[in-house]
């Protein structure tokens, strides 16, 4: 039984990469900085970069209100094959000429493609197991991005109607693909939240998630700067910047993915620091030729994507002190977007002055000392909360679940629990619920509490918490 349920799991977890991936490419390359409606709107005088602006602020509404609305896996698939709906819609109202339909397609395919996104997360946390949300955030990411590149690729190469066109195609596939997903979960979750969680790590949540928001937040500015800024001072080399212009992106995003060592968290975030204050440094000093661009592109980009899959796996660590997924996913990627807009209006404003690069690159600096100032009182409070999880880049995790193995085989050796209490354990360290241990071993939730009180008795523990930790001190 065990078997067929972690098939299905594993058949959603990887159809619910594809649906987001497929959805997320068109929205990076249509309405968010993408290459189609730049060259649409490219032909109405001054309103090439307005459209952008009014995308960004109806994305952060879609994602932070989805969160606040949405609270089952089954409203959430609903909710995504609506909004996929409307942004099919949406984008048809492209193929007719400018008018005020333009904006209000924007504006709504903008928001309900916040949407969609929000609710992924039901499908991040209840078909990726903890240990595989690392590479799941990586994988969205990377196809996401190839998507884009492929759109971007058409738009400029033959013409932007049939990069529509094929953004279209790309986003009617996402949508069938989401009607399969399932409404609720085969049986089980792989990661539901205990109904037996704590008071007190509800609480504990609050102040790490947003520390983590404020440094999202602050980081994404360089992003909104690099848009307004950095990206038009290239945009003569139009064909190059995109198709390259996401590889290095992707080449870190691998990287980080396919490591067989571990990196450490702190460390990777500095380099990827480093890396964005020399390539605003380039930016600065060097010319806008095709070698600067290299340069300062590769760094800047692939510093980028540590920084999105650092958010991305964090927040799914935080699905563990939450009951809805779509309210941590959606708020935590808001924050993502908000920063992206606050640095594009800088930047924006900076492009009308004389010496707009060198303020740019001066702001940029100025961040990145905050950044380095904050990030050791993130890592501290995401540390103290996550300690006794696999957190982010601790690649070789399945050495933890190994070892918890080893230690309820040892509580088996000395007969400490019965068989049924040690089934119980090991389901409690997967991550079941009362509900979901129930119908797996064909017995009533008061029976699986039963079990639960006298583990505890016998282990002289208190919660569901004080035995991960057991095991993890293990």
């Amino acid at each position: 039984m065990w078997g067929f349920v972690e098939k299905v799991q594993q058949d959603q977890r990887k159809l619910s990469i594809i649906c987001l991936s497929l959805v997320s490419g068109w929205l990076l390359a249509v309405p968010f900085e993408g290459q189609v409606l730049y060259t649409l709107m490219g032909k109405v005088d001054g309103l090439e970069t307005l459209h952008n602006t009014v995308a960004i602020v109806a994305h952060f509404m879609g994602l932070f209100i989805s969160g606040f609305l949405i609270k089952k896996q089954i409203t959430a698939k609903t909710s995504m094959i609506t909004s996929t709906v409307v942004c099919l819609c949406g984008s048809l109202i492209f193929f007719l000429p400018f008018s005020i339909l333009w904006y209000i397609s924007i504006v709504a395919i903008s928001f309900f493609a916040g949407v969609f996104v929000a609710c992924w997360g039901f499908y991040f946390r209840n078909y990726s197991k903890r240990e595989q949300r690392f590479k799941t955030a990586a994988d969205v990411l990377i196809y996401s991005n190839l998507f884009m590149i492929l759109i971007n690729g058409i738009t400029v190469s033959i013409s932007a109607f049939i990069g529509l066109t094929t953004a279209i195609i790309i986003l009617a596939t996402g949508l069938f693909l989401t009607s399969r997903l399932e409404a609720s979960p085969q049986k089980i979750s792989c990661n539901n939240v205990s109904s037996e969680k704590p008071p007190q790590e509800t609480s504990t949540i609050l102040k790490p998630l947003v520390t983590l928001c404020l440094f999202i937040l602050i980081i994404t500015v360089i992003s909104g700067l690099m848009y307004q800024v950095v990206v038009p001072a290239f945009s003569h080399h139009q064909l190059l910047t995109s198709y390259y212009w996401a590889i290095p992106y992707i080449a870190a995003l691998l990287f980080l993915k396919n490591t067989k060592y571990k990196i450490n968290k702190a460390y990777i975030l500095y380099i990827a620091l480093t890396m964005v204050g020399f390539s605003y440094i380039g930016f600065m000093l060097l010319n806008r030729s095709v070698t600067s661009y290299f340069i300062i592109n590769t760094l800047m980009l692939a510093s980028l994507g540590v920084f999105d899959l650092f958010w991305w796996s964090v927040l799914g660590e935080f699905f563990e002190y939450s009951e809805n997924p779509t309210q941590i996913l959606g708020i935590g990627l808001s924050m993502n977007v908000l920063g992206i807009t606050i640095g594009g209006l800088v930047g924006k404003n900076l492009v009308y002055y004389e010496g707009a690069d060198l303020k740019a690159s001066v702001i940029a600096v100025i961040i990145i000392f905050i950044i380095i100032t904050i990030l050791p009182i993130l890592n501290m409070q995401l540390t103290r909360l996550l300690k006794q999880h696999e957190f982010l880049f601790e690649l070789l995790n399945k050495k933890v679940s190994q070892q918890q193995e080893k230690d309820v085989s040892v509580l088996k050796d000395e007969k400490q629990l019965t068989a049924r209490e040690l089934e119980i354990v090991e389901l409690l360290l997967k991550g079941y619920t009362y509900k979901g241990m129930s119908e797996n071993l064909y017995v009533s939730e008061n029976t699986i509490k039963y079990h639960v009180k006298n583990i505890y008795q016998k282990l002289n523990i208190r919660n569901k918490m004080e035995l991960i930790r057991t095991f993890s001190s293990k």
